[in-house]
């Protein structure tokens, strides 16, 4: 699955944060803990450039904790702080202005000796659509002062946000790559629900979510789905989901559309459980987990 999504105001987006980096001290860079690399702008390194940076892997209580470690692990083997959140409970998030101010430490220090003081740190927020970004601010300022959604590019405008006479907040819309060159990128995205519903194959999305858990998570889809034991594939584990779910169409044939939809669903809000859609030595696969192949192959 090859998908290009690239709206103007997403393009105009980058050129927003591009302009407005050298008003800012540190940036915080907000991933989704269920796929990190996949949910990573590549892009964001090239804009960034040596800013002080914090990642927060963001919606950790969606994810598997054990492989929440591990990218801990692979962030800070590339000497890049990273703390889990959860923007909608507040989990980890009190720990974020001490953080920033430890990164901006140098900064303080060189104004310090200038005789500069007062300036509040100047903090941008990067992430892409649905990241959760603007859940992150409002509980960062403790009012609603950004728009928030389940559906990806809520926010369409960059705005400064004030914590008290100490930090400055920048949000920023969500920034998309144009073009998903690696297949498996687009259907972890698509399967977290980052791009919008509306520009995928849910099938071809469940069936990839579905071959990572039998794989990973079999426990998971045994208890939901009331089963004694996995079906011998793919295919036939959704089918299963189509039969306990009700998704029949005349003929008692299954709507695999209907299934998949409603399979996506329980995925995305937790009620599979804990599960992480990405693992760091997914990227050293040559044959990744989940691969992309058609309903009837």
């Amino acid at each position: 699955m090859t998908i290009q999504w690239f709206p103007g105001h997403m393009a105009k987006a980058r050129r927003q944060v591009t302009e407005k980096l050298k008003l800012i001290d540190v940036v915080i860079e907000l991933l989704d803990a269920r796929l990190p690399l996949s949910s990573r702008n590549p892009m964001i390194d090239e804009i960034v450039s040596e800013k002080p940076r914090l990642i927060l892997l963001n919606k950790a209580d969606l994810a598997d904790e054990r492989v929440t470690d591990q990218w801990i692990g692979y962030f800070r083997g590339l000497g890049i702080r990273t703390l889990p959140i959860d923007a909608l409970s507040g989990k980890g998030v009190t720990k974020l202005p001490e953080l920033c101010k430890e990164l901006a430490g140098e900064m303080l220090a060189k104004r310090s000796e200038k005789g500069m003081q007062g300036r509040a740190i100047r903090i941008m927020i990067l992430g892409i659509p649905n990241v959760g970004k603007s859940s992150l601010i409002n509980r960062l300022s403790k009012r609603s002062v950004a728009q928030t959604g389940d559906r990806p590019a809520v926010t369409k405008a960059q705005q400064w946000v004030k914590m008290g006479d100490t930090l400055e907040l920048l949000d920023t819309p969500g920034i998309l790559w144009p073009k998903f060159e690696d297949q498996m990128v687009g259907l972890r995205l698509a399967a977290s629900g980052a791009i919008k519903d509306e520009l995928i194959d849910f099938t071809e999305v469940a069936l990839y979510a579905i071959t990572y858990m039998m794989h990973y998570y079999p426990e998971r889809l045994l208890e939901r789905f009331k089963l004694k034991e996995l079906p011998e594939d793919r295919v036939a584990m959704l089918e299963e989901i189509g039969k306990k779910r009700g998704c029949l169409v005349s003929g008692g044939n299954i709507d695999y559309d209907k299934a998949a939809e409603l399979f996506l669903r329980e995925l995305r809000s937790g009620k599979l459980g804990q599960v992480s859609l990405e693992r760091p030595i997914d990227w050293e696969m040559d044959e990744p987990i989940g691969k992309p192949i058609s309903l009837y192959e």
